[in-house]
């Protein structure tokens, strides 16, 4: 089966508070600052390395460069500059876009065991972490290259890090290695091909690395079951059934943190293995790349890595991912079509296009009951997670994902909240706002439906056409019952991560990983 074996590859973290005392263990220094005139202490000796080598070249602060560095491990230092940080758009991600161009020269270099040298930074207090995930996002091996290539399953032996003392120094190891734990679960999902992560490989995907874990999973196959509890994601599912390795499922996670559970979370990742289109095929070369559309079920995936290695107190958080194949055929459903949802709404579809909501909505239903049947003012907090629209990229471009609130959320702050902790580790926000608008949208247009999924226009094309989804999964699921104006109120926001889920051609992100663990994790360890 595949999955079995499949191990969360990631390169082995070891701190020193010492750089010259090291020369055995790194064969190369890499400097992540932005100026050298404030090195000093054990940080002295790069500093006047720099110097000299600034007497013939006046770029050191501007380029990456490689400098002969006899006391150093390896002989060679470089330095890879940040640039500015004190501008007002400057943020902490010029700490982790130096070090991926750090870690990139030193692996030209032939550098195996490079050691990275991030001083403390009073601007950006997480400079040293932000770098540290910077040059990891670097070394990732996809894992398709892993399986097949075994000599190349790493690109380093290990990553040194220079901490200014012990306990630092651990912090950041552990921080470090448990966040790209998740966001390596994440990229293997997201990353790759339709085949290798449809759904039934996905399922023992996350079965295997989450065996004997602090994380239980169950995974819904039976395709009656899955008509009866999640009749709008069977709907995408029908012309996909009929393939055994194409067939949907449902995967559900929990952890339940030690101590009294303060805080509940309910996510819901939209996994879409591959996006034809469905009827409304994706003509005109733009289905390339739709492998990707599953990113939002592996970030849900991927926190949960995170959670199993740092074990937070405190705290519950429950996932579902929502793993089906959008396939066309003689059996796939159409425009037109009329699908009563979970929470017995009749759904007109408007597009076959429109599936990765139609995949979520009967998902985030069952969130909604969970916490209706143990509701507790202010507990809960409900999300989904999509790369659900081109118009979101079209809105705030290629790095940054969107979020945006219900009125509950809105008023516990929810989107400015986790904006906050993604500007800490470099993981970025944008907030939309769901207005009248897109509820007015989405109201059926007769009395057949009392809800239409979508227009028959591209997103991108669609005046709001990253706010209005939101609108959709709330009706569909029956949320708008617990808005402000309800006796039980709960906190739902909306991830659009159709930007920030990384390129095609290239390496996914782990967008939003990072972010929700410096929200809802890292001050729980």
């Amino acid at each position: 089966m595949a999955g079995e074996g499949v191990a969360v590859r990631v390169p082995e973290i070891i701190f020193t508070t010492r750089l010259q005392t090291d020369l055995l263990t790194f064969d190369g220094v890499i400097l992540v600052t932005n100026t050298i005139d404030e090195l000093s202490g054990d940080l002295q000796c790069l500093k006047d390395l720099l110097n000299q080598y600034k007497s013939i070249d006046a770029s050191v602060e501007q380029d990456v460069v490689l400098v002969h560095a006899p006391d150093l491990p390896g002989a060679r230092l470089i330095f890879s500059p940040t640039g500015p940080l004190n501008r007002d758009y400057d943020d902490v991600r010029r700490f982790s876009d130096a070090a991926v161009s750090g870690i990139k020269r030193a692996l030209k270099a032939g550098m195996k065991s490079p050691l990275l040298v991030c001083p403390p930074e009073k601007l950006f207090k997480d400079a040293s972490l932000a770098s540290v995930l910077g040059a990891l996002q670097a070394l990732y091996v996809p894992l398709e290259i892993r399986e097949a290539h075994k000599e190349k399953a790493t690109r380093v032996d290990r990553l040194g890090v220079w901490a200014s003392s012990e306990e630092k120094g651990k912090k950041l190891q552990q921080l470090a290695s448990a966040l790209e734990q998740g966001r390596t679960v994440c990229r293997d999902i997201g990353g790759s091909d339709p085949e290798r992560m449809a759904a039934p490989n996905v399922a023992a995907y996350v079965q295997n690395i989450f065996c004997n874990s602090v994380v239980s999973v169950s995974v819904t196959s039976d395709v009656a079951t899955l008509e009866e509890k999640y009749p709008c994601l069977a709907a995408v599912n029908r012309c996909a059934k009929d393939v055994a390795r194409h067939q949907a499922r449902v995967i559900e996670l929990e952890y339940t943190g030690e101590g009294a559970t303060e805080k509940t979370l309910l996510l819901v990742g939209k996994g879409v293995t591959y996006d034809t289109g469905g009827a409304d095929i994706k003509a005109g070369g733009i289905m390339a790349g739709m492998h990707r559309d599953k990113c939002g079920a592996a970030a849900v995936a991927g926190l949960f890595q995170v959670l199993s290695v740092l074990k937070p107190r405190g705290i519950k958080v429950i996932g579902a991912m929502s793993m089906v194949r959008n396939s066309v055929g003689s059996d796939c459903y159409v425009a037109d079509e009329i699908i009563t949802s979970r929470a017995k709404r009749r759904i007109r579809v408007g597009n076959t296009d429109a599936e990765g909501r139609m995949a979520m909505v009967d998902l985030l239903c069952s969130m909604k009951e969970k916490a209706l049947e143990k509701y507790k003012p202010n507990h809960f907090e409900l999300f989904t997670i999509a790369t659900l629209t081109g118009h979101a990229v079209r809105a705030v471009g290629c790095n940054y994902s969107i979020i945006m609130d219900n009125g509950p959320a809105h008023r516990a702050n929810t989107a400015h909240g986790l904006q906050g902790a993604g500007d800490k580790v470099g993981d970025p926000f944008e907030i939309s706002t769901i207005r009248r608008d897109d509820y007015d949208f989405h109201k059926g247009k007769s009395e057949y439906e009392d809800i239409l999924q979508c227009n028959n226009l591209p997103s991108s094309a669609t005046p709001r056409g990253h706010q209005s989804p939101a609108a959709f999964l709330i009706m569909g699921s029956g949320l708008d019952k617990h808005g402000i104006d309800s006796e039980k109120p709960l906190c739902y926001s909306h991830i659009d991560i159709a930007g920030s889920s990384g390129p095609f051609p290239g390496i996914p992100t782990g967008s939003p990983v990072l972010a929700l663990a410096a929200k809802y994790i890292l001050h729980r360890v």
